[in-house]
């Protein structure tokens, strides 16, 4: 089954991933008695935030999570779930700024975006088999645009470095072929993140980061991908 064959199974998972994500942040930010049986209360928000922050940190220290440049890799399977989960519990602590592991993730993916190209892959053709690069540059350029959205989202303006997250995010998408519309993306047979079927993953990642940033321009004259979900006219 090819990807453009199967392209209806992204918006329906565009719309489950995105009402869970509304639901999930209504749980958390929500009024108290609201919240469930379990009572989410104000230190059960707190312990989630610091459970969060914590995992983060660690992700951060780990030896093999450190790159190039002093930054760290935008893991699928880390750093994404905590960058759309630790801002649903802001607005419910009363916090007026990004938490300090936040700001140091953002800070990593802002530098490495400034870099582009110069900033090496986490996988390499050479160390870790053919293609790894490729799918290495595709997966980052998604997670980085999707992240860097997703909290521009909250301030309403959209960074200079955030559009080109995004232009290098469309570089990267296939114009023609089964594949077209999708990114290649990072297989190591670590489903749903990182396998064969994680195109579709990826895909739909891109999907909401072109939501959040469509509906968070800076200005009127911004609309360079409001067309169809291809940034170029995908070929069959």
């Amino acid at each position: 089954m090819s990807f453009r064959t199967s392209r209806a199974a992204v918006p329906a998972f565009v719309i489950f991933l995105s009402c869970t994500t509304a639901a999930f942040g209504t749980v958390l930010a929500g009024d108290d008695k609201a919240a469930g049986p379990a009572g989410w209360d104000k230190s059960a928000k707190v312990a989630a935030a610091k459970y969060l922050d914590e995992r983060e940190v660690w992700w951060q220290e780990w030896p093999h999570a450190q790159k190039d440049h002093g930054t760290v890799c935008v893991s699928c399977h880390t750093q994404v779930p905590y960058a759309l989960a630790r801002p649903a519990l802001r607005g419910a602590l009363g916090e007026q700024a990004v938490s300090a592991p936040e700001r140091a993730m953002l800070d990593s993916i802002l530098t490495r975006v400034k870099l582009g190209n110069e900033a090496a892959t986490f996988y390499t053709d050479a160390e870790h088999g053919p293609g790894k690069t490729h799918e290495a540059r595709n997966a980052e350029s998604v997670n980085n645009a999707l992240i860097l959205a997703s909290y521009d989202a909250e301030t309403g303006h959209l960074q200079e470095t955030t559009r080109k997250a995004f232009e290098e995010m469309w570089a990267g998408q296939e114009q023609s072929g089964p594949k077209a519309g999708a990114w290649i993306w990072q297989n190591f047979h670590f489903s749903p993140w990182e396998a064969p079927e994680s195109e579709y993953y990826g895909a739909a990642q891109a999907a909401v980061a072109k939501v959040q940033e469509v509906g968070k321009k800076a200005n009127a004259s911004d609309s360079a991908y409001e067309g169809g979900f291809c940034h170029k006219p995908c070929a069959p």
